[in-house]
């Protein structure tokens, strides 16, 4: 499996469209890949699981909010 051809999963806060946020699949090796769901052609970022984990904590915790 690459990022082609990874089970792509789609934010829950892209709207009812779904294509006006980002996406996600983890990718092989253990890292997470995300890619911008409006243009699936622009690379796409991936990082390790401990990133990723830190990431979703910091934004379950509100380290990100307004």
């Amino acid at each position: 499996m690459d990022a082609v051809t990874a089970g792509w999963r789609t934010s829950s806060f892209s709207g009812n469209s779904g294509n006006s946020c980002v996406e996600v699949a983890f990718l092989p090796e253990g890292t997470v890949g995300v890619r911008d769901t409006k243009d699936r052609s622009r690379e796409t970022q991936s990082y390790s699981a401990a990133q990723w984990s830190a990431f979703v904590s910091a934004v379950r915790t509100g380290q990100f909010a307004r």
